[in-house]
């Protein structure tokens, strides 16, 4: 059993119109770590963004009188017990359709419960393995991304323009974690990467090892630093003949850790892929339609996809 992922749903199935800073109230008083997020937006509306997420009830007090209407957010990984898989709808991807092959494949079970987002897709939320690190992760090709550690979700009842976050379903013995790494490789893997010569005194190592360096360093970039280091960073991914797709999704997800927006990285990566490789093109292959199936394809009745 999940008792720390039942009791969070609990919280999470508050009433819509109910004060936002009373439910942080209850979350903080149950020990879940939360922060506030500009209203009606998912962006930390604190200097450090998740990283100053606390049960700290004084503190949260402090944060809900001043921005009442703030949305609620909650660190994904270690800190917090849970890990989310965040499956997208967007206008070009169905992030159900890759969540329904990996649930066919074996490679995710049913989520202890899962969150309807207001664009209409679905948060997967799992028990974090302990003792494990388990990175977050952006597969934007396939619309389904991975929090754990260094991230964070906006959870009900925060909202946005397009509408409300809310419990969807919840499912009794569903305890099993969930192994990030191995379904990211399912849904998306990355190619394999080719070593290269002598890389102005970074550790030469094999290029995945110097990928993961890269976003470690990018993650822990301050104010002012994050553009001008994020570039620096794309630019040794380019020099190693690191994919950019790749890149994109690794170094994304340590830039987002650093207060970056996903256009703000892509760009830079398009900038740096361009000025190391001025001959290489860096825009995205035109995604072929997929073959249509006669016959729908039964999922786990715990996510609850459409």
């Amino acid at each position: 059993m999940s008792p720390h992922l039942y009791r969070l749903a609990r919280l999470l199935a508050s009433r819509q119109d109910r004060l936002l800073g009373r439910v942080a109230g209850d979350l903080a008083s149950a020990g879940v770590p939360v922060f506030p997020c500009v209203p009606g937006q998912k962006r930390p509306l604190t200097a450090r963004g998740f990283h100053d997420a606390t049960t700290d009830l004084a503190q949260i007090t402090q944060w809900w009188t001043r921005w009442p209407d703030a949305n609620l957010g909650l660190p994904t990984g270690a800190v917090s017990g849970v890990v989310v898989v965040d499956v997208d709808v967007r206008e070009h991807v169905d992030g159900r359709e890759s969540m329904r092959r990996a649930l066919d494949a074996g490679r995710a079970g049913v989520p202890v419960f899962t969150v309807v987002s207001p664009s209409g897709g679905r948060h997967g939320y799992y028990p974090a393995t302990p003792g494990v690190v388990q990175r977050s992760w952006q597969a934007a090709r396939v619309g389904v991304d991975f929090r754990g550690d260094g991230g964070y979700i906006v959870i009900p009842p925060s909202h946005t323009a397009a509408g409300s976050y809310r419990l969807a379903t919840v499912r009794q013995g569903a305890s099993a974690g969930i192994d990030g790494d191995a379904l990211r490789d399912f849904l998306d893997p990355r190619p394999a990467l080719k070593p290269r010569a002598a890389d102005r005194g970074m550790d030469q190592s094999e290029p995945g090892v110097v990928v993961s360096r890269l976003a470690a360093w990018v993650a822990g970039l301050g104010e002012g630093e994050r553009n001008r280091g994020s570039f620096w960073a794309a630019c040794r991914a380019a020099e190693h003949d690191i994919a950019p797709a790749t890149a994109v999704d690794v170094l994304g997800a340590a830039a987002a850790e650093a207060g970056l927006g996903p256009r703000e990285i892509a760009a830079t990566v398009r900038s740096a892929y361009r000025t190391t490789h001025p001959t290489t093109s860096t825009a995205p292959r035109p995604t072929e339609p997929a073959a249509a199936s006669p016959v729908r394809v039964p999922v786990g009745a715990g996510w609850g996809l459409a």
